[in-house]
């Protein structure tokens, strides 16, 4: 061990002692307690140390090393001074902090490696033309983001639903939480892990393509399309990981065509999916500062969300906007001689919607870390021009928002916000649909629960409407879905709504009665096929419904123990982020997201199929 990181270790294990076990077990705790414990030695570059920590590494240096280094750092060869915080340290605590700075969960790359599988393809299990067959190919199946997938493409029929059957499954090694949604394109599902691993499989029967290993968790979903001027590669793998980093992969092979950072920010992220189109590569960021921030040894806050635009072919930054015009100044110091910072915040949680006829996209803002908030585009949804990245109009639907997680408590820092806002971000695709009467319209869900249907001209609100009476946070989170008819949403209450296209008219409610001992709630994204909608429950439970009326048709329930193709140890879990995905006759979708609630882990995906042997006339 050097003598840099014998430092860290000494250094870290002492200020571990106070940090809170609980808050560590969820990504957004164990950021603030790094914050909070760890910072005031390993600070943000160019931030002064703590006396007697002038040689710590700081975040960035720590950032280069492995999980598992930082692991062992913190809990072998401790000095005797320090040997009694090591011992009183909880190991959850110590595995959040490392797997935190590593980016990554411990154990990752050994327990993934795709040539330790035992279901590897064969040689003649080839990529096909993923423009050519039935694809769900991103976030959405088209650049729309109405999670609508047409009868042909699905190949799954409304008669057919109440019939499927569990196909195959995946077991992810050493996953926590299942938050990659399955992109489906020339006969693979591809999609990313907690541990870095992105993995492609035959879609028919599971078996392992390639897999390989990001420099951080990527919970996005992967976009396949053309890519140029790389000898071999007709094809590539595009997407974005928790550090920031956007990657494109050969999509036959797995092999890294290119690898680009997006922002410099410590703390930046990509978790909204970019968006391939016509060449270019349109990717949301947003940040975990957001957790950070309220940690009395932060200079909070400095990142501000944007969109960046890359050549798809070499990966080339062609334009990038911020959604805060305003770079942030130095408001105030706190007690502690830490700068404090405004205007912050408008992370793009949400992937962007392509608008290819007026030559835009839309998208969804998060709430202002800091105050005061004098951005008008915090909470907003906005359309920028597709070309040179200009925003055309915003519109704001809850000012003054400034919130960080852990400042709703009785004793909050002095970075949080005075009077802390609702938290009410966009967090789902906003959704682009054309009605009978020719007007284009972009209907967005809020998490305050409300739904609003916007001209795509202007931004003009056409109508808003409120699913939960009593506005709490979350209610919506991850997405809706449209057909030509109705637009679907869930709520964090536990229920499915279906809303008039043209005027807001709530057409149904679906309850769901909660599982005792369960968690409840309807926040996974939607998806949607002729007839039939489909929804993923916090309770572990996918569910279909009828389109007209709400009627459950379909369930599965993912909490269990599975039996994998790779014959990895695999349980399902809570469902909160990515919907199903469907293609060609299958169905995927991921179960053991922790990101809400500190919902049940897992670490499986599913294939379903329907059953021809109960098939429907």
């Amino acid at each position: 061990m050097t003598t840099r990181l014998l430092l860290f270790a000494n250094v870290l294990a002492a200020l571990l002692v106070g940090a809170a076990a609980a808050s560590a077990q969820t990504a957004s705790g164990t950021i603030r307690s790094f914050e909070e414990h760890c910072a005031t030695c390993h600070r943000n570059p160019g931030v002064a140390r703590a006396v007697g920590a002038e040689q710590a590494p700081d975040i960035d240096a720590l950032r280069k090393l492995s999980p598992d280094t930082v692991y062992t750092a913190i809990t072998m060869n401790p000095t005797p001074a320090h040997a009694q915080a090591v011992v009183d340290a909880s190991d959850i605590v110590k595995r959040g902090y490392a797997e935190f700075v590593g980016g990554r969960k411990i154990g990752s790359i050994p327990a993934g490696d795709p040539k330790a599988m035992p279901n590897q393809c064969a040689a003649n299990a080839k990529l096909t033309d993923p423009s050519a067959g039935a694809a769900w190919n991103g976030w959405g199946p088209d650049a729309t983001n109405a999670r609508f997938q047409s009868a042909k493409a699905a190949g799954v029929t409304a008669a057919q639903v109440p019939n499927l059957k569990l196909k195959w499954a995946f077991g992810l090694p050493n996953a926590a939480s299942m938050y990659g949604q399955p992109t489906v394109a020339g006969g693979r599902v591809f999609f990313g892990a907690d541990t870095g691993y992105v993995y492609a499989l035959d879609a028919k029967s599971g078996c392992l393509a390639w897999g390989f290993q990001a420099a951080a968790g990527v919970r996005n979903a992967v976009s396949v399309g053309p890519v140029k001027g790389h000898a071999g590669s007709a094809y590539a793998a595009y997407f974005g990981d928790l550090r920031g980093n956007v990657y494109a992969l050969d999509a036959a092979t797995g092999k890294a065509l290119w690898i680009v950072s997006v922002d410099p920010h410590p703390l930046a992220a990509v978790t909204g999916s970019p968006i391939l189109h016509k060449g270019r590569l349109y990717v949301p960021l947003a940040s975990r500062e957001e957790a950070a921030g309220g940690g009395p040894d932060y200079p909070c806050c400095t990142f501000r969300g944007s969109v960046v635009t890359l050549d798809a072919n070499t990966g080339a930054q062609i334009w990038k906007t911020f959604i805060i015009d305003q770079e942030p100044k130095p408001t105030r110091k706190n007690s502690r001689g830490v700068q404090l910072y405004a205007p912050s915040g408008a992370g793009i949680w949400d992937t962007p919607t392509i608008d290819d006829a007026r030559g835009a996209l839309y998208i969804g803002t998060g709430d202002a870390y800091s105050r005061p908030v004098s951005a008008v585009t915090t909470d907003a949804v906005m359309a920028l021009d597709l070309a040179t990245g200009k925003p055309r109009w915003a519109v704001q639907h809850t000012p003054d928002d400034a919130w960080l997680v852990g400042c709703e408590t009785n004793n909050p820092s002095e970075n949080c916000p005075a009077n802390i806002g609702p938290d009410w971000d966009f967090g789902a695709s906003s959704i682009m649909r054309t009605l009978s009467d020719g007007r284009t319209i972009v209907i967005s869900g809020q998490k305050s629960g409300e739904v609003f249907a916007q001209d795509v001209r202007d931004g003009k609100v056409i109508w808003k409407a409120t699913l939960v009476d009593k506005l709490a946070r979350g209610e919506i989170t991850f997405g809706g879905a449209a057909d030509d008819q109705k637009a679907y949403f869930g709520t964090r209450s536990g229920a499915v709504w279906a809303l008039d296209l043209k005027t807001g008219e709530k057409k149904w409610m679906a309850p769901v009665a909660p599982i005792p001992q369960r968690q409840a709630g309807q926040t996974a994204a939607l998806t949607v096929i002729p007839g039939v909608v489909f929804s993923g429950g916090s309770d572990g439970v996918l569910r279909a419904f009828a389109a007209a009326d709400g009627k459950q048709v379909w369930e599965f329930d993912t909490i269990r123990d599975f039996t994998t193709t790779n014959n990895v140890a695999a349980k399902g879990g809570a469902m909160g982020a990515p919907g199903p995905t469907i293609a060609g006759g299958m169905m995927f979708v991921g179960s053991g997201y922790t990101g809400l609630g500190n919902g049940r882990g897992g670490n499986v995906l599913l294939a379903f199929g329907a059953d021809e042997s109960r098939s429907t006339k």
